[in-house]
């Protein structure tokens, strides 16, 4: 799946504007030029070659770039080292080995890109960078600015969500905007909260589902950046303002700062995880982590999933804690539902698709009315225009697929399936 890629920060830009307007002008013109930059390495093709193994990229690398921007700067310390001495380089290690750790024995993934690829680290980054991202390539951590915020190194959690950042963008690759981007932001902090449950040994009912804990000075009334169990009171402070986190469906953001939201709005899925990991009982990376990480990875979760599209995916692999799942999402105003609703006023486009053949020769259909930018319809759309006859059926007993859209069908067989159509296909025949 093409995946778009996002300088995804921690901190989100209407918490920069309040402790330094300059500041955040500075992070967006990084931002841009990280784009750039990220845009002619791709064009030049700078994949890993084919063949390469997790042994011969490593796990992961820690380099400090010295209070400069240069990226990713001076290595520092490797898997296997022993520890530097410098805390930064210290809890970046720890962090990100408890983190792989969570993706590969609870999940079975083998790095953020499902194999094995090297983690690259760089701490000290800048002079008073209050910040955390992943720019793509790699993890950035700021020292903080000392009057608000502490190094972000300091927070466990904070390195989770991070990789997770990277995790999403090499799976469902949910875009950084809206809907789709807040739950892409939930998403780092649903695993960056399992993370700190494992590390400290807590139950779904012990964890403070504080994201960014620690983070804060003394001097900040405050607990820490977001509160996945009760969005909106994580901080009320004078300079930092209160936090905007909506809870529920009622009061979403609609505006254009933030992307649209991603990290105000991304309080509603937060909630719904925390409820249902509390529902479910036990661990969360166990319980509810893994439904979460199922849904995201399975295919049916596209570039444009909105909140209900998530939830429907959720409950679909809710198996017998489905019920739990659906509360949880109920409460925060959010009923799952197959596929993207269209925007008010904008007409659906209905899509189709006949299952016939496999074993039995049964037919199946099913069908969706979706907004006419879904990703669902952009899938069959081009699949339509391609206009090319189904190839010889691969194998025996498998499945043949006709997709319809526009008064346009194809036909498919199993074995041609792309996953991005697979995905289509189940949710149009489940709905």
């Amino acid at each position: 799946m093409t995946s778009r890629k996002h300088v995804c920060q921690i901190v989100p830009p209407y918490l920069m504007q309040r402790l330094n307007a300059g500041r955040l002008d500075q992070d967006n013109a990084f931002r841009a030029a990280r784009t750039e930059h990220l845009t002619r390495v791709l064009a030049q093709g700078s994949a890993p070659e084919a063949g390469a193994t997790a042994a011969e990229a490593g796990d992961w690398t820690v380099y400090t770039a010295n209070n400069g921007t240069d990226l990713p700067g001076e290595k520092v310390r490797a898997a296997g080292d022993p520890e530097s001495g410098d805390e930064s380089v210290d809890e970046a290690a720890a962090g990100i080995t408890g983190s792989l750790a969570l993706f590969e024995e609870v999940y079975g993934r083998d790095s953020y890109d499902g194999r094995g690829i090297e983690v690259v680290m760089t701490v000290h980054y800048d002079r008073d960078y209050a910040n955390a991202f992943w720019d793509g390539t790699q993890l950035v951590f700021g020292d903080g600015d000392g009057e608000i915020f502490q190094r972000f190194t300091k927070a466990v959690d904070v390195i989770g969500h991070e990789l997770s950042h990277a995790v999403t963008e090499h799976t469902a690759g949910l875009v950084y905007q809206g809907q789709p981007g807040a739950l892409n932001e939930s998403m780092s902090d649903v695993f960056g909260s399992c993370l700190k449950q494992r590390l400290l040994g807590q139950s779904a009912e012990e964890a403070d589902w504080v994201i960014g804990a620690g983070l804060f000075t003394e001097s900040v009334q405050g607990v820490g950046l977001r509160h996945m169990l009760e969005p909106g009171t994580a901080y009320d402070d004078p300079t930092l303002g209160k936090d905007p986190q909506p809870a529920h469906m009622d009061d979403i953001y609609d505006g254009a700062d933030d992307n649209g939201g991603v990290h105000i709005n991304s309080g509603i899925p937060n909630r719904a995880f925390a409820l249902a990991a509390q529902a479910i009982g036990g661990s969360s990376w166990e319980g509810a982590g893994k439904i979460w990480y199922a849904a995201l990875t399975n295919g049916a979760v596209t570039t444009e999933t909105d909140f209900a599209g998530f939830a429907a995916a959720t409950v679909a692999e809710a198996g017998d804690q489905a019920e739990a799942v659906t509360t949880a999402w109920s409460e925060v105003g959010v009923t799952p539902a197959s596929g993207t609703p269209a925007p008010d006023g904008e007409a659906p486009t209905l899509v189709k698709v006949r299952r016939s053949g496999g074993f039995l020769g049964r037919t199946k259909e099913g069908s969706a009315e979706l907004a006419p930018s879904a990703a669902q319809v952009a899938t069959v759309r081009n699949l339509v225009a391609g206009g090319a006859a189904p190839s010889k059926p691969k194998g025996a007993d498998r499945y043949i697929y006709e997709f319809e859209v526009d008064g346009r069908t194809v036909v498919v067989h199993e074995g041609d399936m792309s996953a991005e159509l697979r995905a289509v296909a189940n949710e149009l025949l489940e709905s």
